[in-house]
């Protein structure tokens, strides 16, 4: 069994944030200093956490930062008051009117890494790209924390299995998604069936953090390589810590070699 002796802390905090970017950013310092207590190495906190308001509107790039901007200041000084390293939604700046929906990793020294959401939510009614510049398509956004590697997806990547193939083949343990998925019919069991998926197939740890009801379905949730949720959260704002292990990595891929066996690789599409 996993135990925080042998591993490292991945915290997942949902909350939903607003259109008041001071008051998500009192969250995401509550969150951190629960993580920190709770021995937590990485906090991951929901897509859009720095500003975020339903429906979209021009709102976004009057409130959209530089990537090293106050939001992502004031996560490193959190991340270093707390020694964590912190990952969470940015609305960042672009040119032409969008902005860009942005995953930031954040450690006491500054930014780590920073992906920029590559598919946009336009499915289901909604169409993010009105408003959202997708990311490009460059190389898997990681960083190293406790001796695991993270690699960086966000929200509706999750119905896209590649996205996690290729941070895996960057050398990802731990898949960490910032999301906003947003309720609907049946879409709470696309989100745990998606994100349990994406962990079974790649033997990783997958960690996801949702926006609260009523817009988001909630239940954040931490699963381990096996498809096991270690971790999990409900409907409330909360915070959740599940906890990952190179050796429980390993064991898997000793009993399921998948990867290994694999015989197609993943390559962008052109264009």
């Amino acid at each position: 069994m996993t135990t925080a002796a042998s591993s490292l802390g991945i915290a997942v905090g949902q909350f939903a944030p607003t259109a008041d970017s001071d008051a998500n950013l009192a969250q995401v310092a509550a969150f951190a200093a629960t993580a920190a207590e709770r021995g937590a190495r990485v906090l991951l906190a929901p897509e859009y956490s720095s500003y975020f308001v339903n429906p979209m509107d021009s709102s976004l790039a009057e409130h959209a930062q530089s990537l090293d901007g106050s939001f992502t200041r004031r996560l490193a000084e959190l991340a270093a008051h707390h020694a964590l390293t912190i990952v969470a939604g940015l609305v960042e700046q672009a040119d032409g009117g969008r902005v860009r929906n942005t995953a930031v990793a954040v450690d006491g020294s500054g930014v780590v890494a920073a992906y920029r959401k590559q598919h946009l939510y336009d499915a289901f009614g909604q169409t993010e790209s009105d408003w959202i510049e997708p990311g490009a398509l460059e190389a898997p956004q990681t960083f190293v924390a406790g001796g695991l590697t993270f690699g960086l997806m966000t929200c509706y990547d999750l119905r896209f299995p590649e996205v996690a193939r290729t941070l895996v083949d960057a050398g990802a343990d731990v898949l960490l998604v910032p999301a906003e998925w947003v309720r609907g019919p049946l879409k709470e069991h696309h989100w745990r069936t998606l994100a349990t998926a994406r962990a079974i197939e790649n033997t990783v740890y997958v960690a996801a953090a949702d926006h609260t009801p009523p817009i988001g379905v909630g239940s954040s949730l931490v699963v381990d390589p096996e498809g096991i949720q270690i971790a999990g959260l409900g409907s409330a704002t909360d915070l959740a810590v599940g906890w990952a292990s190179r050796g429980a990595i390993d064991t898997v891929r000793r009993a399921n070699p998948a990867l290994a066996l694999r015989r197609y690789r993943v390559s962008p599409l052109s264009g």
